[in-house]
């Protein structure tokens, strides 16, 4: 019987193939299962004009460019899209959630909706929606500047899941 030796840091050859023979399996039950990863939207229209300066008309641009299948229009050439997003309204809110016994403000919540239509650039309206997000913060007087720049990253935050959620519900229309 002869013995074999590995070298330090490699795996015996059995080994090998008992990991890749998991990994086959593991990778077919995953199949079988319908799990895919998310794809790019695919949208009724291959170009779309978003105009405004508003920083949610920004976030749209910016991740409708990401999914790279509808080409982004210059607001001044808004009449050559095919379909024309205007973000209609943008309202941020703080409501006090809670107060200690001295009338101190403990918990905040913050809102931010958003409104929003796509429509034709002869003016048919293809979609109207609202989209609100909420966070839970805590609040302390003596730390308000710090607060106050993590109540703002929070709205950021909150922009960038409602720019994700404005996409999908755009590739919900199914003709223009």
């Amino acid at each position: 019987m002869t013995h074999v030796t590995s070298r330090p840091g490699t795996l015996p050859r059995r080994s090998f193939l008992a990991a890749a023979a998991a990994a086959a399996v593991t990778l077919l039950g995953l199949a079988g299962c319908g799990f895919e990863l998310r794809k790019a939207p695919v949208f009724a229209f291959k170009s779309l004009a978003v105009p405004g300066r508003s920083a949610m008309a920004a976030y749209v641009r910016r991740n409708m460019a990401a999914a790279g299948t509808v080409t982004i229009v210059p607001e001044a050439q808004a009449a050559t899209a095919e379909a024309v997003l205007d973000i209609l309204g943008e309202t941020r809110d703080r409501v006090v959630v809670s107060t200690n016994s001295a009338g101190e403000v403990r918990e905040l919540n913050v809102r931010l909706t958003i409104r929003f239509r796509l429509r034709t650039p002869a003016g048919k309206e293809l979609l109207t929606s609202e989209i609100q997000q909420r966070r839970d913060v805590t609040y302390n007087e003596t730390n308000a500047l710090a607060k106050d720049a993590e109540i703002e990253l929070l709205y950021r935050d909150m922009q960038t899941d409602i720019a994700q959620q404005i996409l999908r519900r755009l590739a919900a229309v199914k003709e223009l």
